[in-house]
């Protein structure tokens, strides 16, 4: 017995072809985060930023770990505020108790840098080195 109702038919598969269209079409379309955005971010917008993830570590937002020590602390503001940044230039060595780290600390700031202009972070790792 064939379809007795041809119209049902091609209308679900009218509904079923458009939605598909339209799931294929969001997932070609570039995501914004990704998107150029043609001005580097501000020293001010990093600070704001870092006092923002200094108040969620202190209200427990990130777990205890994040609390146990000072340094614990400035490794999950690190990872707050920028986690690619913080996965290529300090996951694989955390900062340890007194440590400055001036070059990497630089690797990571040039790092959100070209982030906030959609460009690559090959290259970041190392590029201070002297």
């Amino acid at each position: 017995m064939a379809n007795s109702n041809p119209k049902l038919f091609n209308s679900k598969t009218l509904k079923f072809s458009v939605l598909l269209l339209l799931a294929v079409l969001s997932s070609l379309a570039p995501s914004p985060a990704l998107s150029k955005s043609r001005r580097p971010i501000t020293d001010t917008e990093i600070r704001q930023k870092k006092n923002e993830c200094y108040a969620d570590i202190e209200s427990g937002l990130w777990g205890w770990q994040c609390k146990s020590s000072m340094i614990a602390k400035e490794n999950c503001v690190l990872r707050c505020l920028s986690p690619p940044c913080y996965e290529l230039v300090y996951e694989s060595d955390p900062l340890e108790e007194g440590e400055k780290d001036f070059i990497r600390s630089q690797e990571y700031k040039y790092c959100m840098h070209r982030l906030s202009l959609g460009e690559s972070l090959d290259g970041v790792k190392g590029s201070f080195d002297y």
